[in-house]
């Protein structure tokens, strides 16, 4: 059966990716930005023993959504929607079309600037098209079409007006030390702290600022040659190998 994408989908091209990893850090920080994502991962999740855990099952739904059938893409849908409808608490439920929005928006935004800053801009007709197909996406995990931004711009302009009015809160700051500096052996420590500078450079400074993480000129350098030299090295390496495995069954048993 066939999926919501076709094999030449600007979606499917972007998403598999395998430098789009880097950005996962920024994505998670964004999301936990917002109060009420935040306090719906402290009271209902064993984030602080597994951060990425949370991050990975929602990249496991979207991978699905994309690469998978439509019946594949439905089902781990309805596991997600399962899964949220258990999430609620005072003042937030995880199922608000509003808060998936964001979550949503946080993963467009970042696969966008980790393309661009990684390994190639995308001209404006395959930005616009990988939006489009991303709202899709969005719907079939419960964002109402008519409740996402029209047109690419005003995605863009959404996603600056929610950094800008996003007050980090101390239990979002917690949650980040944890994403950060894990109970972990010495040895892997180098590269949480690698991680962690690169989050740091991701993120937009307004949310930089809110997690207290410290950035200045010399690091700033440090990470536009790293992007230069990736751009150089990976665009000259085959699109396949440059690709994360994609899934042949759905990831719906995962998320439960």
């Amino acid at each position: 059966m066939a999926g919501f994408f076709p094999p030449d989908a600007v979606v499917r091209r972007v998403d598999g990716e395998a430098v789009l990893l880097l950005g996962g850090g920024r994505a998670l920080l964004m999301q936990l930005a917002h109060p009420l994502v935040a306090r719906g991962v402290t009271e209902h999740s064993g984030f602080e023993s597994n951060p990425f855990a949370r991050l990975q099952r929602t990249l496991d739904a979207v991978t699905t959504i994309v690469f998978g059938t439509e019946n594949e893409a439905r089902q781990v849908a309805a596991v997600v929607h399962a899964v949220h409808e258990r999430v609620t608490g005072e003042g937030y439920r995880a199922n608000d079309p509003e808060l998936l929005l964001w979550v949503h928006a946080t993963l467009v935004d970042t696969a966008l600037r980790v393309h661009a800053r990684f390994l190639r801009t995308l001209s404006d007709e395959d930005a616009s098209r990988y939006y489009e197909e991303s709202t899709i996406i969005a719907e079939v995990l419960g964002v109402p079409r008519s409740l996402q931004p029209a047109t690419l711009a005003d995605f863009r302009a959404y996603v600056r007006a929610m950094v800008s009015s996003l007050e980090v809160t101390d239990e979002a700051r917690r949650l980040a030390g944890s994403v950060f500096h894990p109970r972990a052996p010495l040895v892997v420590q180098p590269a949480f702290l690698l991680a962690r500078e690169l989050t740091a450079g991701l993120l937009p400074e307004p949310l930089r600022r809110g997690y207290r993480m410290s950035w200045d000129p010399p690091r700033q350098a440090a990470l536009l040659a790293a992007a230069l030299a990736s751009r150089s090295v990976l665009s000259r390496v085959p699109s396949r190998l440059r690709r994360v495995p994609t899934p042949t069954t759905p990831a719906a048993a995962s998320l439960r």
